[in-house]
């Protein structure tokens, strides 16, 4: 287990540093300034210049980021460039958001999809096509027209659930529950069916299998037959799908927490970047990249929990 910790620590350094370096040169390449963003329409050329070298924007390139990986070094991740507010206090601020959002969307499209998967593997069928339905109409739904029609019968028609906004769990723990339903439930749409899909595959693989229907006609009783043989011999590309799922999520979010008004990590993304607020950008790309080596992390544990063998290549 520490060799495979070890090995994903050693790959995902360089990861983080190609990551960072790119994101901060694509941006340098996109069209705009931050200083005359911020210093508005109505500014003089020397106003100009005394933003620019206040901000710091009149040093070469690889300067700038040799700086921002100093600082990085340090554990500072710089300071916003339109508030001067510290880029990890913004990120601490509204990454709970986000996180809320995308663990009970992971864990509410897993349950519903494995169960669905399973049950339409065991039973095929009508369960079946109504997992491919699922899939098929997820995938084929933009996220953005299925939030307004949600808004639309849910907060505005039936007014069962909020539109907008978001409540802390320590403010009301019903509160935010039901400030996270639609935006769940949108994000959950198209997971649902991809995540069932790759149950019902894996699932019927494993039950056609000799090993199977060795321990069937040795007479093993039907629950432990699928929970524990079967199932675990499909989770290991059932916790894949699952995996992608939580980091397709990281962006997916910026849609919900753009309709439904959510304080996350999604709309400060959009905002950083129609700023050109840099040391936001990096930051954020920072934070994703480290969640994405994580998530990859606990996925690779799961592998050798599952797995012995892999434990010992």
């Amino acid at each position: 287990m520490l060799k495979i910790i070890g090995r994903r620590f050693l790959v995902s350094l360089p990861l983080v540093l190609i990551v960072t370096m790119l994101s901060f040169f694509l941006v340098l390449l996109t069209p705009g300034d931050p200083a005359a963003v911020m210093l508005g329409m109505n500014h003089t050329q020397a106003e100009y210049e005394a933003a620019r070298e206040k901000l710091g924007l009149n040093q070469p390139a690889l300067t700038r980021y040799g700086h921002w990986l100093k600082d990085l070094g340090n554990g500072d991740l710089g300071v916003s460039i339109f508030n001067s507010e510290p880029v990890l206090k913004i990120l601490k601020g509204r990454s709970g958001v986000t996180f809320s959002l995308i663990i009970v969307t992971t864990l509410f499209s897993s349950i519903i999809g494995i169960g669905l998967g399973i049950a339409s593997a065991i039973r095929r069928g009508f369960l079946a096509r109504m997992v491919d339905l699922i899939s098929l109409l997820g995938m084929a739904l933009p996220n953005f027209w299925l939030a307004l029609v949600f808004v639309a019968i849910f907060s505005v028609s039936l007014r069962l659930l909020p539109a907008i906004g978001y409540i802390q769990p320590v403010t009301s723990l019903s509160g935010w529950v039901k400030s996270l339903v639609l935006p769940v439930a949108v994000l959950s749409a198209s997971a649902i069916g991809i995540i069932g899909q790759q149950t019902r595959s894996s699932m019927l693989e494993v039950l056609d299998s000799p090993f199977i229907r060795t321990l069937r006609a040795g007479g093993l009783g039907r629950i432990s037959l699928i929970y524990r043989h079967a199932l675990r011999n499909a989770a290991i590309s059932i916790i894949t799908v699952v995996g992608l799922t939580f980091v397709s999520l990281l962006s997916g979010t910026v849609i919900a927490e753009t309709v439904f008004a959510l304080p996350g990590l999604g709309g400060l993304a959009v905002q950083a970047t129609s700023r050109h607020d840099l040391p936001v950008i990096q930051g954020l790309v920072l934070y994703f990249t480290v969640i994405v080596i994580i998530v990859n992390l606990i996925v690779d544990i799961i592998y050798a929990w599952l797995n012995p063998r892999i434990r010992l290549s």
